[in-house]
């Protein structure tokens, strides 16, 4: 029964994790095309 409980919350956390990196790579992504886009602009 814990141990279900446990798998659970550890699955949410992953979750969780994963999509705050994600959301950090693509932020970074589109600041760093941005920069780049600005770099050969200028």
């Amino acid at each position: 029964m814990d141990d279900g409980v446990q798998k659970s919350c550890w699955g949410l956390t992953a979750k969780a994790v994963i999509g705050f990196a994600g959301f950090l790579l693509i932020a970074w992504l589109v600041s760093g095309a941005e920069t780049a886009a600005v770099v050969a602009a200028g």
